[in-house]
């Protein structure tokens, strides 16, 4: 049996920027949550959480441990898995010629990836049938943004319950796919649109209404009142 446990991760801003966390779980390798840990951030972006809640989450892993990491942030995934490679090649600069956004915390989780073995999947977040330990580090980092209070079973109580996530948006196809922190690592366009609505290419970076970012080139639906994932076409915004 393969040693490699499963863990999940999540950032949240109540607004963007605004009140915001992080949070993460740690499951064993069949995949039942072990202990989890949520914290505030105070002020800032979904970015700026996401990327804490990854090296967070890195921090509580023991050099060399195997795991597989599990966000439905790809801007997270790819900055640590695709784009880091050439932003260092260009000073930390971006295609474009800007200073690469939060920096510090991204050089602080390559360092921590070099000391462990770390396989990422991206899961669609918001789904009935969504990956549950990504539901519960959601729920964690939504709970932490609101209390701003650090809360879970690694500040010692191990008796403290976990999160219980609530998914809003029924299934509509499956994950996407996987892979080493070198590549990739992120999904394509995801779910379908729900009959009706329409899918395009995001010509620019944007904010969904589920409070996450979109890259220029993502597949994107309006709702109604605004662009977002289609996945979250019908989600309640986190």
């Amino acid at each position: 049996m393969s040693d490699r446990i499963i863990a999940a991760c999540d950032g949240a801003a109540k607004g963007n920027p605004g009140p915001a966390a992080w949070a993460w779980v740690i499951a064993d390798a069949a995949g039942t949550p072990e202990r989890w840990e949520a914290g505030p951030l105070g002020r800032a972006t979904n970015n700026v959480g996401e990327l804490t809640a990854l090296q967070r989450l890195l921090e509580a892993l023991d050099p060399g441990t195997s795991v597989e990491v599990r966000m439905d942030s790809q801007y997270a995934m790819k900055a640590v898995t695709q784009w880091l490679p050439a932003w260092k090649r260009n000073g930390w600069k971006t295609s474009s010629g800007q200073p690469v956004a939060n920096r510090e915390l991204v050089e602080r989780i390559d360092l921590l990836l070099a000391e462990r073995d770390v396989t990422f999947r991206y899961v669609p977040a918001h789904r009935e049938d969504g990956d549950h330990l990504n539901a519960i580090a959601d729920q964690a980092a939504s709970d932490a943004a609101l209390s701003q209070r650090a809360a879970g079973t690694a500040l010692g109580d191990a008796d403290m319950p976990q999160p219980a996530p609530a998914r809003s948006t029924p299934a509509r196809g499956k994950a996407g796919a996987s892979g080493r922190r070198t590549t990739a690592g992120a999904a394509g366009a995801g779910a379908a649109p729900t009959r009706g609505q329409r899918a395009i290419k995001a010509k620019f970076p944007g904010t969904c209404p589920c409070g996450r970012t979109y890259a220029a080139g993502e597949s994107i639906t309006n709702n109604g009142k605004r662009w977002g994932h289609p996945d979250c076409a019908t989600a309640t915004p986190a």
